[in-house]
């Protein structure tokens, strides 16, 4: 798997699982997250790491200057608040959540050319399946959920008209997967590895649950 794969937020345990199956696979991979500290464990494993804040447009764009040519980038900033029934969807808890958008929109955007170059381009996010049964207790977390992956399904539609204007195969894919329950780091992190595994024409748009 000769691909460079940068996981953005990538300081959790799920990140630093998704890193070492990468790694497993043959790639080079490039972590990024806003503690050192949290990233030693990444730089152990044997991933380049990046001090930079995932949510942010222009440090992800230095980032995507500087790293130059990416294969795949998946973004893994999460967190969950929720409880209390409606009444409980404090304005503290949605603007606690809002991070995970956040660098949804700046990562698709900081390294879209980078992707659309690649002969084999992929974005991915993780999502959650309560965005087809939301709860009252946890309406900011499916909202935020629900907004991110309807990015994500833009940024697809842009992938398949940019190829479709320059007359071209479509290379680049943009995928959702959604974790069913808690999010099993194994399953999120063999779905990324198999992300190489079909056509970006097969994957494009897709909304794979985790297992």
């Amino acid at each position: 798997m000769n691909r460079t794969v940068l996981l953005a937020g990538a300081s959790s345990a799920a990140g630093l699982t998704t890193a070492r199956a990468l790694l497993d696979a043959g790639a080079r991979v490039i972590a990024t997250g806003r503690s050192p500290q949290r990233l030693a464990q990444l730089s152990d494993a044997g991933a380049q790491t990046e001090v930079a804040d995932a949510t942010s447009l222009a440090e992800m764009t230095e980032l995507a200057e500087r790293v130059g040519a990416v294969d795949g980038v998946v973004s893994l900033v999460g967190g969950w608040r929720g409880g209390g029934g409606l009444a409980g969807q404090t304005d503290e808890d949605f603007d606690a959540l809002l991070p995970a958008l956040q660098a949804v929109r700046a990562t698709s955007r900081a390294f879209d050319a980078a992707i659309r170059t690649s002969d084999a381009g992929r974005f991915a996010i993780v999502s959650s399946t309560v965005v087809e049964r939301p709860l009252a207790g946890g309406a900011n977390y499916a909202s935020m959920k629900a907004a991110s992956e309807t990015w994500a399904r833009a940024v697809a539609q842009g992938y398949a008209k940019a190829a479709r204007d320059a007359g071209a195969t479509l290379q680049a894919a943009s995928v959702v997967f959604r974790a069913d329950g808690g999010l099993d780091a194994d399953a999120l992190a063999r779905a990324v590895v198999g992300l190489w595994d079909a056509d970006a024409a097969e994957l494009n748009d897709q909304t794979i649950t985790l297992s």
